[in-house]
Order: structure tokens, then sequence, then C-alpha cells
């Protein structure tokens, strides 16, 4: 049966994340190109340019304590490439180690997860305010079986709004997922979030996110979300690199997580 979510029904964090983006798209901004980057969740409209790539290598390790221990050491790459100046077609392989803990011994799984295929389209652009469009598809490459994959094609579509006004930007994203699955989760899912950059000293940015998203597990009412602070330092004009730290801020999220990354463009 097709499920249905209405914006009522939305828990106090996302309503406190519309309130952000209303304030968000108030603001005055001036004329500059915005780049989100990781370890921020949140993405943003920025395109890598007409015939330009950019390499992504990404690891998050993560410790969830509840009813039993449950750690995740997710690495992944991320490619993406500029079909034109505007429209970017992105490819993300994920690889997970994930070890649970708990009365009935330990147990051990890894493998290759679910990989996506995703274009982003920049539809508007005036000044330093800019939106975008990424639809989206996953790939059941991951065995489900073994929790490392949804077991079918799923889909998604990203609404990303960016502003710059320096030294800050602002980014915000809603999405919904079509979350086809093998394990009896949800299938209707939403995600909304909202981030910032400040750059401290040349080259260094502060970044700080926060979010959340339905939760898949269909016994639970209650979501995860998140909130996240880190570091991005560009060691120069093409290649960054970055650390974060992110804690859940409720129970069906992670406790804590660590990530970090590098950023190289060509």
């Amino acid at each position: 049966m097709l499920e249905t979510w209405t914006l009522s029904g939305a828990p106090r964090i996302l309503r406190c994340l519309l309130s952000l983006v209303v304030w968000f798209l108030s603001m005055l901004c001036l004329a500059t190109d915005a780049f989100a980057a990781h370890p921020l969740v949140t993405d943003d409209t920025g395109t890598q340019g007409q015939g330009n790539l950019q390499l992504e290598a990404t690891v998050e390790y993560g410790h969830d304590n509840d009813g039993g221990t449950t750690n995740t050491t997710e690495a992944a790459t991320t490619l993406s490439y500029g079909i034109t100046n505007s429209w970017d077609i992105v490819l993300g392989i994920p690889y997970q180690f994930v070890r649970t803990k708990d009365e009935n011994g330990t147990s051990k799984v890894d493998g290759i997860s679910d990989v996506s295929m995703e274009i982003k389209w920049r539809f508007y652009e005036q000044g330093g305010l800019s939106f975008a469009l990424k639809p989206g598809l996953t790939l059941p490459t991951g065995d489900h079986k073994k929790g490392l994959g949804a077991g079918k094609v799923a889909y998604d579509l990203f609404f990303i709004a960016t502003m710059e006004t320096k030294p800050w930007a602002f980014y915000c994203n809603f999405g919904y997922f079509r979350n086809s699955n093998k394990l009896d989760q949800r299938r209707n899912l939403w995600f909304a979030s909202a981030a910032s950059t400040v750059e401290v000293a040349q080259g260094l940015n502060l970044a700080v996110n926060i979010g959340a998203e339905r939760n898949t597990d269909r016994k639970e009412n209650t979501d995860p979300a998140f909130i996240l602070g880190g570091l991005i330092y560009s060691l120069s004009r093409d290649f960054d690199i970055d650390i974060g730290v992110k804690t859940g801020i409720t129970n069906p999220e992670t406790d804590h997580s660590v990530l970090a990354g590098m950023t190289w463009r060509f």
C-alpha cells in the first residue's frame, strides 16, 4: 500500500528547518559562487563546469549503542563530471564494514553497498543565490541479506538551495526518497537539512550542519536527526581535506560519528 506524508505530520525538527530556510532565503546576498563540501551532509548547487571532474574519497566511522553495540565504517568514492556548466552526472560507490556485538555474540559483515547515480541541474542563479534539482537512482549492488543494501532499485529527488555572502555560505536541502526494498522498511521517506560554512582563515572553513529524515523502521515514530561540525582546509585551489564530528540528536540516529575526506578537482 502506498504511504503518504504531509507537512502537518512532520516532526518539530523539520518545522524548525523550514523556519531556517525561510530566513535563509530572505537574506541579502552578494554575487559569487559557493561550494559546499564533505564533511557536510547537505549538498550544494555548485557544478564542476563542462568537461571537468571531481573525485571525492571519504570515510565515516560510526558508533551506536542501542541494545547492543554497532560500529560501522563506510568508505566511499564519489566521481562528478560536468556535462555542461550547469549539469553534472554523479556516481557514488560505498563500501561498508559493520561489526555488531550483543547478547548473542559478535558478528561482522563487509562489502560493497548500494551504488548511486545522480544528475544535478542548477536551474537558477542570480547574484549569490542559486537553486538546483538532483534526481537519482540507487542500484541494488549490496547484499540485502547481510544488511548492505535494500535489494531493489530506489529513486530520489532533491531540491537544493545555496547562498553566499562572504565570508559566509548557507545551504539547504529537501528531498524525497522512494525506498523500494526487500527489508520491510518504509517506502516513502523525506529528508531535510541546513548547513553553513564560514572562512575563519585563509583556506580554512568552519562547517556546521543539522538535518533529519524519515525513519525507515515502520514501527518507529521517532525520526533520526543529527548535528555536525567540521573543518575544511584547501591545500590548493583544486585539493581539499576535511574532518568532522556528527552526533545524534534523537535516539534512532547513530550516537557518534567521525568523518574525514579529501577532494580533488581536475
